[in-house]
């Protein structure tokens, strides 16, 4: 398998498990595995588009090389907050984290469309 498959594969699976985590309400375990299936799905675009990884974690660094609309840039700039703050206890909380899950699931599946659609 080509290696960018791999890594969009890696983006679904934990797109998948991000979902599973939602339904048991461990809300912050699924905004970190929502930033890492936005993460893998960029990467894999990353790979495709030229033959080499780009070692980061920073969604916005990503999504501005790729060359991704405003939109999509604005959304891993949300995503990338959201994760700070829900793995560190010293990032300040942008709201009720419960109530924003649901958009940042939305967020990152609109991130892997964005990828799906120019891989």
């Amino acid at each position: 398998m080509e290696e960018y498959k791999e890594w969009l594969q890696k983006a679904e699976e934990d797109l998948d498990t991000a979902g599973y985590l939602l339904k048991g309400n461990r809300f912050e375990a699924t905004v970190f595995f929502l930033q890492q299936s936005a993460e893998k799905a960029l990467k894999a675009l990353y790979i495709k588009h030229f033959k080499k990884i780009l070692r980061t974690h920073d969604l916005v660094l990503l999504s501005k090389e790729l060359n991704a609309p405003e939109n999509i840039v604005k959304e891993c700039k949300e995503l990338t907050l959201a994760y700070q703050y829900s793995r560190y206890p010293d990032i300040p909380r942008i709201g009720d984290l419960k109530n924003k899950t649901s958009d940042f699931l939305k967020i990152t599946k609109e991130i892997l469309k964005w990828v799906k659609e120019n891989i």
